[in-house]
């Protein structure tokens, strides 16, 4: 199977940001354009592209239509490149998880709904499964929501198994501990994760090198997110890919 490297673009007043461990006090704007980042990554070949709207991950209420903070830059995002989109950042209602999807986007993320309302993710996924992506956060295996700044009480294997269930397209697994750090992701976790799982487990967080993305792909990890390095300059993303199809090629 075909690894996938999906570059990321964290959004948080409009920039293109990242932060420290989720921390929003430790923040490093990288672009002051998101919509000509996007484009940058077409260009050296992405198909794919992860978009959250870091203001509405932290936000404790919901965010009502209309009001999502980065919406209409989104939209452009998604009218304006030939990416397939996936979008994430306080998707914490049913609505809202549908307008994204009528405003074009291939997938959207949902974290904390799916341990606060799962019902209705659940009802969704059984509509539109391959385009959702449950995204569980983990900080000592322990799943964290409402932008990280809260702990659910659950594991994150237990939680996994359950959306698999629910027939979600995929699972985003960030370890918050790695994220930001470039000190290379979780690979055994994620892959662990994968075999406990039928879906797609999409790894995220701590990738600094060129080593670490093929490790996860070396480690049966189908897919992962980047941003930090791929900003910073650890590696580009058209040699990336190249790296990625020599392994495909070795493969049996």
């Amino acid at each position: 199977m075909t690894f996938v490297l999906v570059p990321a673009i964290d959004l948080l007043d409009g920039r293109v940001v990242r932060l420290h461990q989720g921390d929003y006090a430790k923040v490093t704007v990288y672009a002051e354009d998101a919509l000509a980042e996007a484009r940058r990554f077409r260009d050296a070949g992405a198909t794919r592209l992860h978009v959250v709207d870091l203001e509405g991950a932290r936000t404790r209420v919901d965010v009502r239509d209309g009001d999502h903070a980065q919406h209409a830059l989104v939209e452009r995002i998604v009218r304006e490149t030939s990416l397939a989109v996936q979008v994430g950042g306080g998707i914490r209602r049913e609505d809202v998880a549908r307008r994204w999807l009528d405003a074009g986007a291939a997938r959207v993320v949902i974290g904390t709904a799916v341990v606060r309302e799962p019902a209705w993710v659940r009802a969704l996924a059984s509509e539109v499964g391959a385009s959702i992506v449950a995204a569980l956060d983990a900080r000592d295996g322990e799943v964290r929501i409402a932008g990280w700044l809260e702990g659910s009480g659950r594991r994150v294997e237990d939680v996994a198994r359950e959306c698999d269930a629910w027939g979600v397209g995929a699972i985003l697994f960030t370890d918050i501990g790695r994220d930001g750090t470039g000190k290379g992701p979780a690979t055994e976790a994620t892959a662990e994760l994968q075999r406990a799982v039928g879906c797609t487990v999409i790894a995220s967080g701590g990738i600094g090198a060129i080593d670490h993305v093929e490790a996860l792909a070396r480690a049966g990890v189908r897919e992962a997110v980047c941003g930090r390095a791929l900003y910073e300059g650890a590696f580009d993303y058209a040699s990336a890919v190249a790296r990625l199809r020599e392994i495909t090629r070795e493969r049996p």
